[in-house]
């Protein structure tokens, strides 16, 4: 695993300052390198770099909720003598892009993507006969802070509610929503590369891409760093036991928090009476617990019911395909 301080500091700003907002011009390698007075051949060479070593999942884009495909967080009791075998059933789902070992008698947590409904729930009851367990299915209603990225030096990104209504994906440009999970091509004007399998031109993807910023179908366009790799290990989920009627304006608040990086609203169920969740991450366990802490406190939630949950062992992390066929 690479530590953060090994990286050169201009990739490291590079990665940082590009987790949002990759040009959408011809040559945006060119335009990212401007502002660090690198060419746009050097800016490609650190990505490629990056992708290699782990630091970089992939530079493309990560859609809102509701832009298509289906998505669902869940969870496993698993006996601790089967939990090294469980996941690695888990893992070997396609479908499964995150997959963690939590701190609690639910103790498996993988969250599992698909083109569509069917092809979600049939994945899911695969893993659950597979491995003899009842999974919870934990559905989100909203999200109030999601996917910003991280900051690799300590601050917090600029807090963007997320829209409840989301417009989504054609079915017409779905292989190129697609092809964006995948990943932009590093070359010098990857947009024609992106957009000619599928007949766009290099100036219908650019358009494209630049309504779906705009309305939020794409909520982040830039590099997606894996932070395990750039020395944030330590994370933890904190869930929340609220009336339906106080959640939202809970979320409001607490998605505003310094510290948090993820907040949003899930369904719950009979054996998860848990509605708000957030996730914090930080490279030690003592700072994340801090931030959770303060976090609770500012947002008012200190007397609601809640359970902290840090991961101890990440399976699997890979991007999301909503839609991939």
């Amino acid at each position: 695993m690479a530590a953060i301080e090994t990286l050169a500091p201009d990739a490291l700003a590079l990665f940082n300052r590009w987790q949002r907002g990759l040009p959408l011009v011809p040559r945006p390698f060119d335009a990212l390198g401007a502002d660090h007075g690198l060419s746009g051949a050097k800016v490609r060479e650190q990505l490629r770099d990056g992708l290699a070593r782990g630091e970089i999942s992939r530079v493309g884009a990560v859609f809102g909720i509701g832009a298509g495909g289906a998505g669902m967080l869940c969870a496993l009791r698993v006996p601790a003598d089967r939990l090294e075998q469980v996941a690695h059933w888990v893992s070997a789902e396609p479908g499964v892009n995150h997959n963690y070992a939590r701190e609690h008698a639910w103790n498996l947590w993988f969250v599992v993507t698909a083109s569509n409904e069917a092809q979600l729930q049939a994945c899911v009851e695969r893993i659950e006969q597979r491995c003899g367990l009842r999974a919870l299915r934990l559905r989100m209603r909203r999200a109030y802070r999601i996917d910003l990225g991280f900051d690799l030096f300590g601050g917090s990104a600029a807090l963007r509610i997320a829209d409840a209504d989301v417009m989504p994906v054609s079915t017409a440009l779905r292989p190129l929503a697609a092809r964006l999970e995948d990943g932009v091509p590093l070359v010098e004007r990857p947009w024609g590369p992106l957009g000619a399998p599928l007949g766009l031109g290099e100036g219908a993807v650019m358009t494209t891409l630049r309504r779906w910023v705009a309305q939020g179908t794409v909520r982040r366009l830039g590099v997606v760093l894996r932070h395990h790799e750039l020395g944030i290990t330590a994370n933890a989920m904190t869930v929340f036991a609220l009336p339906d009627s106080e959640v939202d304006a809970a979320g409001a608040r607490l998605a505003a928090q310094p510290g948090v990086t993820l907040c949003y609203r899930r369904e719950r169920t009979p054996d998860w009476p848990y509605t708000l969740y957030c996730m914090v991450h930080g490279r030690e366990r003592a700072e994340v617990r801090q931030r959770i802490d303060a976090a609770t406190q500012a947002a008012g939630l200190s007397n609601a019911a809640r359970e902290v949950l840090f991961s101890t062992r990440r399976f699997k992390q890979t991007g999301g395909r909503y839609f991939a066929s």
